[in-house]
């Protein structure tokens, strides 16, 4: 874990990225609060907007009225 300033942090915002791919890196502020940055690792081979599908009844006819609906009001 490697503490910076928030205005260190501020300053080298592109090496405190590099640093949290490999460890966390606490920023405290002035008002006593502590932020962590840390990598997020993503999956291999997925997108961020892949999500699961659902299973409805409702027609594709049937959401296009809805939508027309809600815009026109």
């Amino acid at each position: 874990m490697i503490i910076f300033t928030y205005s260190v942090a501020r300053q080298n915002l592109a090496k405190l990225f590099d640093i949290a791919k490999n460890e966390e890196v606490i920023i405290p502020r002035r008002d006593g609060s502590n932020f962590s940055l840390m990598a997020k690792e993503m999956e291999e081979n997925t997108s961020p907007f892949e999500v699961p599908g659902i299973q409805t009844k409702a027609s594709t006819q049937y959401i296009l009225d809805a939508v027309r609906e809600s815009r026109s009001e």
